[in-house]
């Protein structure tokens, strides 16, 4: 006589044996999805709890912005959830390192740029004139360079373009561009991020702005606050 197979859940000769193991069976999958979902549930509520405490009111602030994305700075994406940025360092106007930590306590507007980068070129006397309008003790227009080669480019343009307001900073090797990139801050020039006291990201914007319009402005108001 052949051996039978009894092996199968779904065998109608294992009878109430059968059904009771299909039964087994869906409860786990039922019980291990739900463990799932918890998880994950867990996980962000986790994160959302860091970045909380890592930028106190930030995210308040950033729904206040929401509505104040329109007109000159429509593109200007707000933040669901700010959190801290990377560590960036690059060089300052003396051309020692200068971290992004040390404008704490600052709103900044971070801007990438570079002279090849037309669109950057166009958009740099208005985050000059930004900076004679809003700059002060509690908000700065940081724009770092990030031209790698042919270093005496960036600031022979600022020079012909009567660039006078902002202070010059300077990444050669673009690496914190590259870091912004791996975190999904930045994807191409000019990129610009604004950054609450905190040292936390509101928003970025993918492209060029007119950014000493009333609408820009009264983002940064906003963010200031």
């Amino acid at each position: 006589m052949a051996r039978e197979d009894f092996s199968l859940v779904g065998d109608p000769r294992l009878g109430r044996g059968g059904a009771r193991r299909r039964l087994i069976i869906a409860f786990l999958l039922v019980g291990a999805a739900v463990l799932a979902f918890v998880y994950a549930m867990n996980a962000r509520g986790g994160k959302e709890a860091a970045a909380d405490v890592a930028c106190p009111g930030s995210r308040q602030i950033a729904k206040t912005l929401a509505p104040l994305a329109h007109g000159e700075v429509a593109a200007f994406a707000v933040s669901t959830q700010p959190g801290p940025l990377p560590e960036l360092v690059f060089n300052g106007p003396d051309g020692a390192p200068t971290a992004l930590a040390s404008f704490r306590g600052q709103t900044v507007l971070l801007n990438f740029w570079a002279t090849w980068c037309v669109p950057c070129r166009k958009e740099m006397p208005a985050l000059d004139r930004l900076q004679a309008k809003a700059g002060s003790d509690g908000f700065k227009v940081v724009a770092v360079n990030i031209d790698t080669a042919k270093l005496d480019r960036p600031k022979a343009f600022l020079k012909e373009a009567e660039i006078k307001n902002l202070d010059f900073f300077a990444d050669e090797t673009a690496g914190v561009f590259q870091t912004l990139k791996g975190v999904g801050k930045a994807l191409g020039l000019p990129t610009t991020i604004l950054v609450d006291r905190n040292g936390c990201d509101l928003g970025v914007m993918a492209g060029p702005a007119e950014w000493d319009s009333p609408d820009a402005l009264a983002l940064i108001a906003a963010a200031r606050k």
